[in-house]
């Protein structure tokens, strides 16, 4: 099963400050949200959501990475737990069509594919 792995010690990007605390999206509710919008887009194979801390990424939160057995892993940074699920959503569609989970063309990822830090093809 493929998964999407979210930096727990990140905090919100800073152009996605909330307009009040009620706003306010964490990593759980970013996940919570995630996992109901993935369930909702009914992708050919489910991805499970994990937590790990810090991957690296703290000047540009939030990051998030996909990954999965014999496939490609990617690491993505500066996205919005407010404004990115659609694009996350498009990008696993994209990864699961990939042989191997290699995205050659990531036009149809959105904004993700402007948030792309690393991109490691499968052992």
């Amino acid at each position: 099963m493929p998964r999407i792995v979210i930096c727990k010690t990140c905090q919100p990007a800073p152009d996605t400050e909330p307009a009040s605390k009620a706003d306010f999206i964490d990593v759980d509710g970013f996940a919570r949200q995630l996992g109901t919008a993935l369930d909702q887009a009914e992708l050919p194979e489910a991805f499970e959501i994990t937590q790990i801390d810090c991957m690296g990424s703290c000047s540009e939160p939030t990051s998030v990475a996909l990954q999965g057995a014999g496939r490609a892993s990617y690491l993505f940074a500066g996205l919005s737990a407010r404004h990115d699920i659609d694009d996350i959503i498009a990008t696993c569609r994209a990864y699961l069509s990939a042989p191997d989970g290699w995205i050659e063309d990531a036009r149809g990822c959105g904004r993700l594919r402007f948030c792309l830090k690393a991109r490691i093809p499968t052992l």
